[in-house]
């Protein structure tokens, strides 16, 4: 709405062509969604421990964390409020591309709060029961698979590019809609297991979001991007805002989520930062990258997956509790180191996604 304005004003004074830079406007959006975490963060918190809609805590898992029940939960609601009203204000509304990464994030974040709802508010300990909750994740994923697949209108759009490999881009066909659909709901899923101790999710995401940004933004850059070998994809730099809106958001919640969290991120924000960075990905042609920078909630979910598995078929326990940092916590490992160290992976793993820009 604001870059509507600008463009209005600049007809009396040129300056305000300034908003015309993706950059500054990603800035201003990061910036901007801070601002609103730090702000409403305190009321938002207030409200759900007053009308004590708390974290409950199971009781088989680490000891630690039984001083945690009560702790308020759904604050996911404040990354997505940030978020939105910060991409809404500086975004270019004529984007497609900002407009379906914004209405997808949205929309898992509806499906995690009817299970955070339905867990705290109705005191249903199921939630929403698993097959409705990947339904509804199915049923979004999959219209926004088969819509950017029938609108494509270049080849790039489709392709799944390999990194580190400049001239091996794939052709997918209409592989590229059972992709998507994977690439979508299993971030969010992923993201929503690693999301079980305070601050372990938030940073690695934003860290991840901030690293698609450079990613969107070379990508919608058409210099940029046949200088690094990268697709052109028109339009897709619209995207840095939202990404930056995301960091921003998160960095603010993360003043409250840290260790000892005041507040717990729900399957309302899981979920929805989750398929956020799944549909970037998918937008700016990047998921094998994101499978890279996201190696922390690959780990996540894998554990889980062993997990079950072995449990299953042998009757025995790989870990000693999933997802796996529920393991180095009965390892012995203190909750903040756990934090910090899975913090440090995801950094490096960030660093080495971003190398395919120019290793290739």
């Amino acid at each position: 709405m604001l870059l509507w304005l600008a463009e209005y004003l600049t007809g009396y004074y040129s300056g305000f062509n300034v908003f015309q830079y993706i950059t500054l406007r990603t800035i201003l959006g990061s910036l901007t969604a801070l601002a609103i975490a730090l702000i409403v963060g305190p009321v938002l918190i207030d409200y759900l421990g007053r009308y004590q809609i708390g974290q409950s805590v199971r009781d088989d898992g680490p000891q630690s964390h039984l001083a945690k029940a009560g702790t308020p939960t759904m604050g996911g609601l404040l990354i997505l409020i940030a978020v939105a009203f910060s991409t809404l204000c500086w975004g270019d509304l004529r984007s497609a591309h900002l407009w379906i990464s914004l209405l997808v994030t949205l929309a898992f974040g509806v499906v995690g709060w009817v299970d955070d709802y339905r867990k705290v508010v109705r005191q249903d300990s199921r939630g929403l029961p698993p097959r409705w909750k990947y339904l509804w994740q199915s049923l979004i994923a999959l219209a926004t698979a088969l819509y950017l697949y029938f609108s494509a209108t270049v080849p790039a759009e489709t392709q799944l590019i390999v990194p580190f490999v400049k001239s091996l881009n794939l052709e997918l066909g209409v592989i590229f809609v059972v992709l998507t659909y994977f690439v979508i709901v299993g971030t969010s899923n992923a993201v929503n297991l690693t999301d079980g101790l305070d601050g372990l999710a938030i940073l690695p995401a934003v860290m991840v979001a901030g690293a698609l940004a450079i990613f969107a933004y070379v990508a919608g850059n058409v210099r940029f991007a046949e200088y690094l070998g990268v697709p052109y994809i028109a339009g897709v730099g619209e995207v840095c805002i939202f990404l930056g809106a995301i960091v921003g958001s998160g960095l603010g919640f993360l003043w409250f989520n840290t260790y000892p969290a005041q507040v717990f991120m729900g399957d309302i924000g899981a979920l929805a930062l989750g398929a956020a960075l799944g549909i970037v990905a998918v937008l700016v042609r990047q998921e094998l990258a994101l499978l890279i920078m996201g190696g922390l909630f690959v780990m996540e979910t894998v554990s889980v997956i062993l997990q079950v598995a072995s449990y299953k078929f042998t009757g025995r326990r790989i870990f000693h509790m999933a997802p796996l940092h529920h393991h180095f916590e009965l390892k012995g490992w203190p909750e903040p180191r756990v934090i910090v160290r899975f913090w440090i992976i995801t950094f490096m793993l960030v660093l080495v996604g971003l190398s395919s820009l120019k290793i290739r």
